[in-house]
């Protein structure tokens, strides 16, 4: 069991990603090849879930969506972290990720959200 203190923060995030029509084909497989190639770490499934830690993040869980043409994605941050090469590498790692599972970049993914407000 985790004891966590009252002052402690967890940071956790859970969002749905559309999947651009052109990789959606591939998405079943990228899901996990793609965390394979840019974390350096094979998930562990668990409930059609697919977990890993690295980095900055205490897990980050990843799993298909409706139709499979989304996917949704649950992050835990790690507490205390200070090493800002070791944020920025995380940050980076987890958006080239989704770049290529979704095949929406970062401007399109957001410029998808707010049109979906």
């Amino acid at each position: 069991m985790q004891h966590i203190s009252a002052n402690t923060t967890i940071s956790t995030h859970m969002q749905e990603y559309p999947v651009k029509r052109t990789h959606i084909k591939a998405l079943p497989e990228n899901v996990t090849a793609k965390i394979t190639e840019h974390f350096g770490v094979t998930p562990v499934e668990k409930d059609g879930w697919y977990t890993i830690s690295y980095g900055a993040l205490e897990s980050m869980q990843v799993k298909l969506g409706e139709k499979e043409k989304t996917i949704i994605i649950s992050t835990l941050s790690k507490q205390g972290v200070e090493d800002e090469d070791l944020i920025l590498d995380t940050n980076k790692r987890f958006r080239r990720y989704l770049d290529e599972v979704t095949g929406y970049t970062s401007k399109e993914r957001i410029k998808k959200a707010k049109a979906g407000e």
